[in-house]
């Protein structure tokens, strides 16, 4: 506080003494007990008839116990305690109203008294004048302390509405728990009794349904038997006739298969006999997939095959449209499961002559391959162990690496190395191989951009086949198509 030295005119002894201000309220007909300290700070003498504790340590003691009991406290028991709780907040806040406006009139009470004793200390001299320096003194002492305590009443205001917001926030809370604990249990008592019904229902249909067989229990006991009778007189009767039956039938069966086994043997030896009377190539190995097919000489007057440019072809069975095999120009050709159910044809060319060589029919499917693609699918990542045989062109000699096949990208690794590692694009390309490598069969043509490529070689040809079928169904469900180059 500031001090405030009014200026008074010097008056005598003989005037009388200005009495203070009828509004000023006093607390006590007597004045309070103080005492000095070091630098004129007055200790307040202990009062007995101290009513509690203060706010700030209530508002503490409030917030442990809401603590402690949070955990214990069920969410009805909650949402009741915040209540409370929230009313005592408002009601500290009262408390802390009053208390500004006591100390308003505190502050009011000692600017008149200080003026009172300013006043008197112009007309008194001697020891009175020092009694009366000394209570001023004692006066603006008295106005910092009540400064200090307005700052801690501040304070205390400021934690109180901060505890009353919490508490606020907390019992809206409490009461939408309350609400949603409602709501499930009315939802659980209503499926519950949902259930019951069902329950009843169905023992009510069991026992109709057991009354009913209760009441046909003689027929169907009469018919089981009849039925029994007439089986064991079946076999008693036709036990060997039926065995012999089955028997020839199983023969049948087994010299047809024979027979059509040979008759395409000889369509196929008949077809060659006839081709290498026109044609001096034929062509060798199991049409299926997962095989390789060569193109041999069937003649010694034939022509060099190193002399000859080849070029295969695939071919539907219903149409002669036949389509280029880009990249496959060798005499060996390993089908792919996008050849299965064409026809593969070669065009050998020497001196300015064009000859052709076919498939007797259509490309066999792989019978596992299929089953072994649906278990594969159930995972996220498929990994198979390869070789890497050309990198780029270039022959590349390699340890085992890990080529896994997502359903977003493919990737080639070798423990934490990684050599590419791309997503499904238009730009990325993967087919059988098609040029002039050691275990074609085995082997297929990755190119994850256009600025790499590889040719790795699996462990088998079914691995090799279903890390194909299973990265084209990947990238179809990302709309990308994956075939070879210029396919």
């Amino acid at each position: 506080m500031t001090k405030v030295c009014p200026e008074i005119e010097e008056r005598t002894l003989q005037e009388p003494v200005i009495t203070v201000s009828a509004d000023a309220s006093f607390a006590s007909n007597h004045f309070p007990t103080y005492k000095l300290g070091p630098d004129n700070q007055i200790v307040e003498e202990p009062k007995e008839d101290e009513k509690g504790p203060s706010v700030k340590n209530t508002v503490e003691k409030e917030n442990e116990l809401l603590s402690d009991q949070h955990e214990r406290l069920s969410v009805r028991d909650l949402a009741s305690k915040f209540d409370k709780n929230l009313a005592a907040a408002v009601t500290l806040a009262d408390e802390a109203k009053l208390k500004e406006v006591a100390s308003l009139e505190g502050h009011v009470m000692l600017k008149k008294l200080r003026d009172a004793l300013e006043y008197m200390r112009g007309r008194m001299d001697g020891q009175n004048k020092e009694d009366v320096e000394k209570a001023i003194s004692m006066v603006e002492a008295l106005a910092v302390k009540l400064t200090q305590n307005e700052g801690e009443l501040i304070q205390e205001k400021f934690e109180v509405k901060k505890l009353g917001n919490f508490l606020k926030q907390a019992s809206e809370d409490a009461k939408k728990l309350v609400n949603q604990e409602k709501s499930f249990a009315c939802a659980e008592i209503e499926s519950a009794r949902a259930v019951v019904l069902k329950l009843g229902e169905a023992f009510e249909e069991q026992e109709r349904s057991s009354e009913a067989s209760r009441a046909q229990g003689p027929d169907v006991e009469k018919l089981v038997e009849e039925v029994q009778e007439a089986r064991q007189i079946k076999r008693m009767h036709h036990p060997t006739k039926v065995m012999g039956m089955q028997h020839e039938l199983h023969g049948l069966r087994s010299r047809i298969q024979e027979k059509y086994l040979n008759s395409i043997k000889l369509h196929q030896q008949i077809k060659r006999a006839e081709e290498s009377e026109s044609c001096p190539f034929v062509l060798e190995g199991t049409q299926s997939l997962g095989s390789c097919l060569r193109i041999q000489v069937s003649s010694e007057n034939a022509i060099d095959l190193s002399n000859c440019s080849i070029q295969w072809y695939r071919a539907a069975c219903e149409t002669s449209r036949r389509e280029a095999i880009s990249g496959a120009n060798q005499s060996v050709y390993a089908p792919e499961p996008f050849d299965v159910g064409r026809i593969l044809q070669a065009d050998i060319l020497s001196n300015g002559q064009k000859l052709t060589v076919a498939t007797d029919g259509p490309i066999a499917p792989d019978s596992c391959l299929l089953s072994r693609v649906e278990s594969l699918m159930r995972k996220s990542n498929s990994e198979f162990n390869v070789v890497i045989s050309q990198m780029n062109g270039q022959d590349y000699a390699s340890r085992t690496h890990v080529f896994t096949v997502g359903k977003t990208r493919i990737k080639l690794s070798r423990g934490w190395i990684t050599k590419a590692r791309e997503i499904y694009s238009t730009s990325m390309q993967l087919c059988g191989v098609r040029g002039n490598i050691k275990a074609p069969a085995k082997a297929l043509l990755w190119q994850p951009r256009k600025s790499l490529t590889f040719i790795l070689t699996f462990e088998s040809e079914q691995e090799r086949n279903t890390a194909i079928v299973l990265a084209r169904k990947y990238a179809f469900d990302c709309n990308v198509t994956l075939l070879g180059p210029d396919d």
